[in-house]
């Protein structure tokens, strides 16, 4: 089984002591997103966890915690934009992040960081020239550390919308996707990297960038030297590429603030979550409820054996 920690929030930002006693405790509970009162107990022991992805804009808390992972394969995907506090609010500088991301090369390897720039948003301020400059600059600095980037142009969901129009953002046009697409790629070729995109329909292979996954079988297989028998997962949209995994985090609980996240839609309650977050406690941010109904999860690993080769 693999797992995402997480899409739904920074969890090695601002939960790690927490990750770090659901992993010495050996398990992990769940809310479903659909129906709260549906709790799942997961089990985390390395006997069924195939891998973890970090998702972070900011692993910087998870640094002095990774050798109580060595017995994990684990991979982080680790956003690096060029925004500044208008859209990423609460964010470190720009050079601390490029210091965190170099450091935590330096421990990891730069195969087990995907570098992402992702959402891609235009308005007055960040134009294609901004963001064609940036990412050069980006790419220079962090050639040594990652041999991928993976980006994708901003979705207009409807509950981001009022942070939409407060700054400014407007629809890129197809056109200015293919701008982007082949400057990217042009800049990434220069310094030795891989790209391709998230979760896109746009077809931009004629720049060389292909269609990423993100949970990506073929990156674990690679780091295990095991193949794995996974499917695509079901639960995300047409466009995305992912198997299958279980998300350990939830809604409306990064405090990263930025005006582009689908996984906020209300700041008062994230200030509610994270100030309900108790780091002993198995699930991440709210108190068991007499409503609460538990299940365990059937967990298996998805490593093929040689048997199953033959």
């Amino acid at each position: 089984m693999i797992i995402s920690a997480s899409r739904r929030t920074d969890i090695p930002a601002y939960y790690s002591d927490w990750l770090l006693n659901r992993i010495k405790e050996g398990f992990v509970c769940v809310r479903n997103p659909m129906n709260i009162h549906q709790v799942s107990k997961i089990r985390l022991g390395c006997d069924v966890i195939d891998c973890i992805i970090f998702w972070s804009k900011n692993p910087a808390p998870m640094l002095d915690k990774l050798k109580f992972f060595n017995d994990y394969t684990y991979y982080f995907q680790f956003t690096l934009n060029p925004y500044e506090k208008d859209i990423e609010q609460n964010l470190p500088t720009k050079k601390a992040i490029i210091e965190t991301f170099k450091k935590l090369a330096d421990r990891i390897g730069p195969q087990k960081i995907i570098w992402r720039y992702d959402p891609i948003l235009l308005n007055n301020r960040y134009t294609l020239t901004y963001h064609i400059d940036k990412f050069d600059e980006f790419a220079n600095k962090l050639k040594n550390n990652t041999e991928k980037v993976t980006f994708s142009f901003i979705d207009f969901y409807k509950k981001i919308m009022e942070n939409i129009k407060l700054n400014g953002i407007i629809e890129i046009t197809t056109e200015e996707k293919n701008i982007i697409a082949e400057n990217f790629s042009k800049i990434a070729n220069e310094n030795n990297l891989l790209i391709d995109t998230c979760a896109e329909g746009i077809d931009l292979s004629k720049y060389n960038i292909d269609h990423a996954r993100c949970i990506d079988d073929r990156l674990i297989t690679k780091i295990i030297g095991c193949k794995l028998k996974i499917d695509k997962d079901k639960n995300q949209r047409f466009e995305c590429g992912c198997v299958g995994s279980i998300d350990i985090g939830e809604y409306n609980s990064c405090l990263n603030g930025c005006v582009y996240c689908y996984a906020n839609y209300s700041k008062k309650t994230v200030e509610i979550n994270y100030k309900n977050h108790n780091k002993l406690s198995s699930l991440l941010t709210e108190k068991d409820d007499k409503d609460d109904i538990l299940n365990e999860k059937k967990m298996f690993s998805n490593k093929i054996s040689q048997n199953e080769l033959f």
